[in-house]
């Protein structure tokens, strides 16, 4: 795939993608324009879990973007959109207190929970913990993690994910984890249906090769696959996942058909 000019929506990760931490990776503003003129869909997806999707939103605002809330989809969105499908489930919320306020219709409680959530906690794990929630699986509770990834890029270097926690807790409990974001089908599958577009016609722009391209192809999305954020040369090289393309940054879109007509048509 050398151009974009039968895609009719594009699906952009987030961190690593438009931004590292607080810092705005270059050219990423040009690019989200450019795509905006070209009257291609868009929609930002995420599996943070750190933050409430307004607060997502006031973060991209405050980088300079202007995203509507409605087109950011978050892995924690579409977990709650699942827990609202059963009749009444009790939670325990492994998440942080940003996003808790949005589960908080639901009932919850550590003792005797249906559902255990789990997303990124920072440094708050414990060995008491993790046993609280291996005896509430093993009692019947099924866990649901926001999502399954094994390091994220951050300003300070790359960092462990709450992967290894799922992977520990399933391995433990015999259970398996609903994952809720990236890579999973369904969440590929809610942004397809928000946007009212076929996956043949739509792309997904990530840094992570697993989960952003290899879970966007299994969808029947193409994976565009940048070199930035949490991207290593060497772990993309290792991966069976192969990109249908791949760019330096993100910057590097507005070469593209469609975008590289509109740019000059916008300079001249």
């Amino acid at each position: 795939m050398n151009n974009l000019s039968h895609i009719k929506g594009i699906l952009f990760d987030l961190d690593g993608v438009l931004y590292v931490g607080s810092k705005r990776i270059d050219g990423a503003l040009e690019a989200i324009n450019s795509v905006r003129n070209s009257a291609i869909k868009c929609r930002f997806i995420t599996n943070t879990s750190t933050l409430s999707r307004a607060s997502i939103q006031q973060k991209l605002g405050k980088l300079g973007f202007n995203i509507k809330l409605e087109e950011i989809i978050s892995a924690p969105q579409a977990a709650k959109i699942y827990l609202q499908k059963v009749t009444n489930p009790i939670c325990y919320l492994l998440l942080a207190d940003d996003v808790k306020h949005d589960f908080s219709t639901f009932k919850q409680s550590a003792k005797h929970a249906d559902f255990v959530i789990i997303g990124d906690i920072g440094d708050t794990w414990t060995y008491k913990m993790l046993n609280d929630i291996f005896n509430l699986l093993v009692n019947g509770a099924e866990l649901i993690a926001i999502h399954k990834n094994r390091f994220w890029q951050t300003e300070h270097g790359l960092q462990m994910d709450i992967g290894a926690f799922i992977a520990a807790l399933e391995y433990a409990s015999g259970k398996s984890a609903v994952i809720i974001g990236k890579p999973s089908f369904d969440f590929f599958q809610m942004a397809l249906n928000d946007m009212s577009l076929s996956a043949n016609e739509v792309a997904i722009i990530g840094d992570d090769i697993d989960s952003d391209i290899g879970g966007g192809q299994l969808a029947g999305l193409k994976g565009i696959l940048v070199k930035t954020g949490k991207y290593r040369k060497e772990y993309a090289a290792n991966s069976e996942v192969v990109p249908d393309l791949v760019l330096d940054s993100i910057a590097d879109l507005v070469n593209l058909s469609p975008f590289v007509e509109t740019a000059c048509d916008s300079n001249s």
